[in-house]
C-alpha cells in the first residue's frame, strides 16, 4: 500500500523579514556581542590589488521610492578574474580580498555603499571572456525568494558588447538596466523593482 506522504509537503515560502537585519548585521541593529563587525563589511585592505571604486546603490519600488529595509550581498572576481572560492580551478585569488561583501540601506537614503575593487573578466561556460561585473543579490520584506542581478561597468563599451550574458538579453532595450555610470571613483547602480525601469534579474 502507497504511503501516505503529506508530511513531505513543501512549506510555504515567508518573507526575509523584519528579522533579517537582525540574524544578519547585528551591529547595524545595535546588538552587540556577536560580531566584532558585521560580517561582509569590509571587503579590502592596504594590500588589496587591483582599481580601489566605490558601488553605491539603490532598491527602488514601483514608484521610485528607496526601499529602507533592503539587504544587499554582492559577490564578484579580484582584479586578475578569480574568485575566493574553493571552487576556484584557475588559479588562487587575492587572498587580501573576500570577493563578497554584505550591506544593510541606510535607514534614511535607502543607499548601500561598498568599497571594492574593480574586477577582472572571468570566462564564460564555453570559454568566452565576461565582461567585468559584480552580483548583486536582494532582499526585503515583501521578497519571497532573493533576487540576483548583476551590475556591469558603464566604461567597459568593448568588454560589455562582446559579453555572452548582454547578448543573450532578448530585449537588448532593457541592458542598459544592469550598466552603472562612473563618476570620479564611484559607480551609481540603482536597482529598480518594478516600473519602467525594472532591472534586469536572473533565475539563479
Amino acid at each position: 500500500m502507497a504511503q501516505d506522504l503529506n508530511r513531505l509537503k513543501e512549506s510555504p515560502s515567508q518573507t526575509a523579514g523584519p528579522y533579517v537585519h537582525i540574524g544578519l548585521t547585528p551591529n547595524f541593529c545595535d546588538i552587540g556581542g556577536v560580531y566584532d563587525a558585521d560580517l561582509g563589511l569590509s571587503m579590502v585592505n592596504d594590500k588589496t590589488k587591483g582599481e580601489r571604486i566605490t558601488v553605491k546603490s539603490r532598491v527602488l519600488d514601483g514608484t521610485g521610492t528607496p526601499l529602507r529595509d533592503a539587504l544587499v550581498e554582492i559577490w564578484q572576481a579580484d582584479a586578475d578574474g578569480l574568485y575566493n572560492s574553493p571552487s576556484e580551478t584557475r588559479g588562487s585569488a587575492d587572498p587580501n580580498f573576500t570577493g563578497w561583501g554584505r550591506c544593510p540601506a541606510h535607514m534614511e537614503t535607502g543607499e548601500f555603499v561598498f568599497e571594492t575593487i574593480k574586477p577582472g573578466r572571468v570566462p564564460f561556460r564555453d570559454g568566452r571572456p565576461m565582461a567585468p561585473h559584480i552580483t548583486f543579490w536582494i532582499v526585503a520584506r515583501g521578497i519571497n525568494l532573493g533576487l540576483h542581478t548583476r551590475m556591469y561597468f558603464g566604461d567597459e563599451e568593448k568588454a560589455n558588447a562582446e559579453d555572452p550574458i548582454l547578448q543573450r538579453v532578448e530585449h537588448q532595450v532593457r541592458v542598459p538596466t544592469l550598466i552603472a555610470p562612473r563618476e570620479g571613483n564611484v559607480y551609481s547602480f540603482d536597482i529598480h523593482l518594478q516600473g519602467e525601469k525594472e532591472t534586469i534579474f536572473f533565475d539563479i
